[in-house]
């Protein structure tokens, strides 16, 4: 493979619905496709372990869904994170995972970049959770900012599903110069004709498409989010992994989804690959069709489209417009160190 053409994987597959073990087995199966296939990189969906939760955008509560949806979310420092991290090692193949992250009793949708040596280049959570997730995640603190990684092919970068239209939050991971940027999306839904959010559904799907109209017609049910992807494409000039994931009947099932819109319906994988200049580079795959979708990354491509623009580079007006963030992680505990007291006994023993 040339050192300026990277060849990358992008997963769209149906999670192990609620399953930890499970999850990290498929997680893994996975991982060893794409090392056979001769990736330098995969990536998954948003929440890709244990799922997707969503009942949520159902019915505000489920506690029994609660309980089961956090007893199987994956904690950092684990040994099923770390059988995913040693999976990579051996494979030496970079994964860009997110997951249900859980610290103590507290959920998050997290992100890590993991090296073809196994370690952990960043780790980042969504800084916030959109609408109904709020229900079950907490915010992030300034970990959210650690998006990019530099591994040895390119630097590497993610953000989950509505953080690409959060413009402070795009512009600072600009900053960090990417050359692959991973759109981890969750599972888009048709819109309903009605007030709810668009730019999750595939009614901004563009260009034409080989597939028959029947076929159309069910790819919309899934693709709705790539607008947002590829804009995010063109604003930042690198190569975006659009990934989500599909949902079967068996998750439809097991979060009891089947009769409480909008996510009743097989469906929803639409996992693209868009170039720095906003083309999309790769056919679409039926929505609720398991696949690994491949490509082959010219980075040049990414020089060539820089030179028309670069938002965080020549085409910037620091002097009028700027940036301030706080990377800082802000703990609810803080011990500030004080000046050790002095009794009166002490002060009469001083010399």
């Amino acid at each position: 493979m040339s050192a300026n053409i990277v060849r990358v994987a992008v997963t769209q597959a149906e999670p192990a619905w609620l399953d930890l073990a499970a999850g990290v087995a498929k997680t893994c199966e996975l991982i060893s496709e794409a090392a056979k296939n001769n990736a330098q990189l995969i990536a998954f969906p948003e929440c890709w372990i244990p799922g997707y939760p969503c009942w949520i955008w159902a019915r505000m509560l489920d506690v029994g869904l609660n309980i089961a949806y956090a007893k199987n979310s994956l904690r950092l420092g684990s040994p099923e994170m770390n059988q995913i991290r040693n999976c990579a090692r051996d494979n030496e193949v970079a994964v860009s995972l997110s997951f249900s992250e859980k610290e103590n009793h507290t959920l998050y949708i997290a992100q890590v970049m993991i090296g073809t040596d196994g370690e952990i280049k960043f780790h980042r959570r969504k800084m916030k959770p959109t609408h109904m997730e709020r229900t079950i995640f907490g915010d992030a603190s300034g970990e959210c900012l650690s998006s990019v990684a530099d591994l040895s092919f390119a630097r590497v970068g993610s953000l989950a599903c509505a953080e690409h239209i959060q413009p402070l939050l795009k512009y600072h991971t600009l900053s960090q110069q990417e050359d692959i940027h991973v759109a981890a999306w969750p599972t888009p839904y048709p819109h309903d004709g009605g007030d709810s959010s668009w730019f999750m559904t595939e009614e901004g799907m563009m260009g034409s498409s080989p597939f028959s109209e029947e076929f159309v017609t069910d790819f919309r049910f899934a693709a709705g989010s790539q607008t947002v992807s590829r804009t995010y494409a063109i604003e930042s000039q690198t190569f975006v992994l659009h990934c989500s994931q599909i949902l079967g009947a068996s998750g439809i099932e097991k979060m009891k989804v089947s009769s409480a819109p909008p996510m009743t319906k097989p469906g929803g994988g639409c996992s693209a690959i868009f170039g720095p200049d906003g083309r999309r580079l790769t056919e679409p795959v039926e929505s609720t069709t398991e696949d690994i979708i491949y490509g082959e990354l010219p980075l040049d491509l990414i020089t060539a489209t820089k030179f028309f623009f670069d938002p965080v580079g020549h085409y910037s007006r620091p002097d009028l417009m700027s940036l301030q963030v706080c990377t800082k992680v802000k703990k609810m505990v803080r011990e500030e160190e004080r000046e050790p007291i002095h009794t009166v006994s002490e002060a009469q023993n001083d010399p």
